[in-house]
């Protein structure tokens, strides 16, 4: 999987624990809704800037939504 899927996938797994939406998450996070949902489908690659907004938007650690789940043994 690529660190932009992962990242993605992260996204929308908070995101939707949080109860959000991904209009309001785009809006708060100052994004457009079609690019912040090219981002959950790790079809874009954000800039750490927009990683930073994203993560402080779903009152996340930035870094932890680039790591990987970790596969059960």
């Amino acid at each position: 999987m690529r660190l932009t899927e992962i990242f993605g996938a992260n996204v929308r797994r908070v995101r939707k624990a949080r109860g959000m939406t991904l209009e309001t998450l785009a809006t708060e996070a100052g994004l457009a809704y079609s690019y912040m949902g090219g981002i959950e489908r790790g079809q874009k690659n954000p800039s750490l800037n927009v990683a930073e907004k994203i993560a402080k938007v779903l009152e996340s650690d930035p870094a932890t939504l680039f790591c990987a789940p970790l596969k059960a043994e």
